[in-house]
């Protein structure tokens, strides 16, 4: 199964003129529904505003929701490791939920000016807060790469833009992408999240922030980052 995720970065506009081949499911995040109408997933957290959501379903469209995402993320070590930021929530989600052989995403660089942030104009850039688990964007894509890897997904940027995420680069008609990965870095790298124990059952990570070590979190995405070979 091949898996378009859509964000709400500026380019996510250029798939609205894509055929729907390849993909198998389309998956987007909060406002990124708008961008073309044939989605199958809309995942959004839940102070998403109900009046940027949309107000009928086709057949076989539906609404993800944190009851669907929380445990889906947990299976794959929670939202400290993975990154608290929708744009990798997704991609957990899509993993253990559709089990894919390509996650491909469009619109989540998250890279950000001042003056045009997301295709609908300016917004709140959500990985751009102050976030324990936001230290580096870069590591935690690492991570999702990572563990899809593993399970025989590739994970695929079809930006030109320039990016946070580090999956290699493709084209609709050019998805799949096998990285070069340091197999003993991400043993290492899991290692590291065992013994550290910062599991938030609830996804709720920020009402126990003050247990969470910075320089233990900074380990972990080091050892992630390591994960990639040049």
């Amino acid at each position: 199964m091949i898996v378009l995720i859509l964000g709400s970065g500026p380019n996510v506009t250029q798939a609205a003129g894509w055929q729907r081949a390849p993909f198998d499911r389309i998956v987007a995040i909060n406002n990124a529904w708008q961008v073309r109408p044939d989605w199958d997933d809309l995942i959004h957290p839940s102070d998403f505003a109900p009046d940027r959501q949309p107000t009928s379903l086709r057949d076989g469209q539906r609404i993800i929701t944190y009851k669907d995402y929380v445990p889906a993320q947990n299976a794959l070590g929670g939202f400290v490791y993975g990154g608290g930021t929708m744009a990798f929530t997704a991609g957990y989600w899509a993993l253990q939920t559709l089990r894919p052989s390509v996650l491909a995403y469009l619109g989540c660089d998250m890279t950000y000016d001042q003056t045009h942030t997301h295709f609908y104009g300016t917004g709140t850039a959500d990985p751009l807060r102050d976030d324990v688990t936001l230290r580096s964007l870069e590591a935690k894509s690492a991570r999702l790469q990572a563990l899809a890897h593993r399970q025989g997904c590739a994970c695929v940027n079809l930006s030109l833009e320039p990016s946070r995420l580090v999956f290699g680069r493709g084209r609709p008609d050019a998805l799949s992408h096998r990285p070069h990965l340091n197999q003993a870095a991400i043993d290492n790298a899991l290692r590291l999240e065992k013994d550290a124990g910062y599991m938030v059952a609830s996804g709720k990570y920020w009402k126990e922030e003050s247990r969470f070590d910075t320089d233990v979190i900074d380990e972990i995405d080091a050892a992630w980052l390591a994960t990639l070979v040049q």
